[in-house]
């Protein structure tokens, strides 16, 4: 999936690309070597690639040009590469000063090594810094109570379009619970519409199902227990139940047919939506770009709608609230020198997300986790969509981030594994939870 005109690639932001790892690529702020930094210089590692690139380097440069005497050099890298060297550069000590990541489990990996600096008293004495944010983006940054990241650039929640065209000609309207998910599916199905498109083969797409299902029956708690690592959290009751609905929408033929060989890179579960084909989708509010470049009139012409996913019956989850990516996250290197931690602090205070910034954000689609941002928001051509994302964001009590970037990377890669198992119906609920028990904590 490629960066569209108007946001990120998740796979760009989660790290799930299928592309070979790239040779790192420096920055034009130098080429010096990564933990190299000067005195009265602190260093910065982040991601290339455009325009988010550009945006994460002016903030520096803005920086550097209000701080001459304590500047920040940055160095870029390749998604895969960066993963790799990131992980390398701490255990040897040599990592930057400021680091980009994901929060959740990576940064869970780094705190357990200590690795990385606790912020939560700097937090604490900086009020202003953290009343700016949305409260939500802060839940991947706190680890067993503590802040040990700065929140940072944009939010990405995950959407249910429909195509009004599709609900219009067979008279149905947007489900309101999950009972309405089920009875819409027969019905879409005897006027040869998939109810859902699914681009299966991707399997983090599959996932975004299981997040939703999970919240909606049993709040928050379910999966918050399995990243506290507590013996056998995954056969909560809940996570049964959750599995289970997924299953039976499975089988009741609410996925395009053949949806374990499409994939979500070529964007082909997009196409279903707005050709007709498929009533539709759930997926990341990055997709809302790729649709309006590539889908003719469907978003300009008002035949895309989207809306939070609906609730239970009798659930315990609030539908207030959501899940993707809260935002991105920087770390302090904890092997830092005191100087180049003040560098570092300072510009957290002074130079991330500030004006310019934020505008260059929303410029390129994005929404600023920043409170405030929707007055923003309100001049863009896509002020409707980026207000509704803006109020998902920053009213949800919960966002919860996506459970590949929440846990450890094995557990990762086995949720993954085991979620195409699920849907190809090849193992039980209650397999899946056997299965993923058996890696909580690693």
């Amino acid at each position: 999936m490629e960066f569209g005109q108007l946001s990120l690639s998740r796979r760009n932001f989660l790290g799930l690309s299928a592309a070979t790892a790239g040779a790192l690529a420096l920055s034009a702020c130098g080429s010096s070597g990564p933990g190299q930094a000067k005195s009265g210089e602190a260093s910065y590692w982040f991601l290339s690639g455009q325009p988010q690139e550009d945006i994460r380097q002016g903030a520096v440069d803005a920086f550097n040009k209000k701080n001459p005497d304590g500047t920040i050099k940055a160095t870029t890298f390749q998604n895969d590469a960066y993963k790799t060297k990131i992980k390398t550069a701490l255990g040897a000590g040599q990592g930057p000063t400021i680091i980009w990541g994901w929060g959740g489990g990576g940064l869970k990996s780094w705190v357990d090594a200590n690795q990385v600096e606790d912020l939560t008293s700097w937090f604490g004495s900086n009020a202003d810094v953290k009343n700016r944010l949305f409260p939500s983006s802060f839940g991947p940054a706190i680890i067993d109570g503590k802040i040990y990241a700065m929140p940072a650039e944009t939010v990405q929640p995950i959407v249910l379009y429909y195509n009004k065209r599709v609900f219009d000609k067979v008279g149905a309207k947007p489900p309101q619970s999950w009972g309405d998910i089920m009875a819409l599916v027969p019905k879409f199905n005897a006027a040869g519409v998939a109810p859902f498109s699914l681009a299966g083969q991707s399997r983090w797409t599959n996932m975004m199902w299981l997040e939703f299902a999970f919240d909606r029956v049993g709040g928050p708690e379910v999966f918050q227990a399995v990243f506290d690592g507590e013996p056998n959290a995954w056969s909560n009751p809940a996570s049964i139940q959750g599995l289970t609905m997924v299953q039976d929408l499975v089988k009741a033929g609410g996925f395009v047919k053949g949806f374990a060989s499409i994939v979500a890179d070529q964007n082909a579960d997009q196409a279903l939506l707005y050709t007709d084909k498929a009533a539709m989708m759930l997926h990341g509010s990055w997709t809302y770009a790729s649709m309006k470049t590539d889908g003719g009139d469907f978003v300009t012409g008002g035949h895309l709608g989207w809306m939070n996913f609906p609730p239970v019956e009798g659930g315990k989850g609030d539908p207030s609230d959501t899940v993707g990516n809260p935002g991105q996250y920087l770390s302090i290197n904890a092997s830092a020198s005191t100087e180049q931690k003040d560098i570092a602090k300072k510009f957290f205070s002074e130079g991330v997300l500030q004006d310019a910034e934020v505008k260059q954000w929303i410029d390129t689609g994005g929404v600023p986790i920043v409170n405030g941002a929707d007055k923003e928001l309100a001049s863009s051509d896509d002020a409707e969509f980026l207000g509704f994302v803006y109020d998902t964001a920053s009213k949800a009590k919960v966002f919860a981030q996506s459970w590949d970037q929440a846990l450890s990377p094995t557990a990762a890669e086995t949720l993954l594994d085991n979620i195409a198992k699920l849907f190809q119906l090849s193992i039980t609920p209650q397999q899946f939870a056997d299965s993923m028990n058996a890696v909580i904590g690693k």
